[in-house]
């Protein structure tokens, strides 16, 4: 499975509940209102949430004007990891 599948499938997953459940991002690239869709380890958005994690790990969470498109976990060494909501 995909990340945008996984994503597909999370269906209702949205900025409120990815604010009450890790926060404020501690980074940001993008807006939910930027015409620009970019696209990054397979998952096409046009914002990303940043979280800086322990050991040098970052959990990426990618948007789509305000649909959620997918999430990752990156490590230290740079390889990703697919996360679940």
């Amino acid at each position: 499975m995909t990340a945008e599948s996984a994503a597909a499938s999370a269906g209702g997953f949205t900025h409120v509940l990815a604010l009450e459940r890790w926060g404020e991002p501690d980074a940001w690239e993008g807006s939910v209102n930027d015409p620009r869709t970019r696209e990054e380890h397979g998952i096409r958005y046009n914002e990303k949430w940043i979280y800086l994690l322990r050991e040098g790990q970052r959990r990426l969470v990618y948007w789509h004007r305000y649909g959620f498109r997918g999430m990752l976990l990156e490590l230290a060494d740079g390889s990703v990891q697919q996360e679940s909501v």
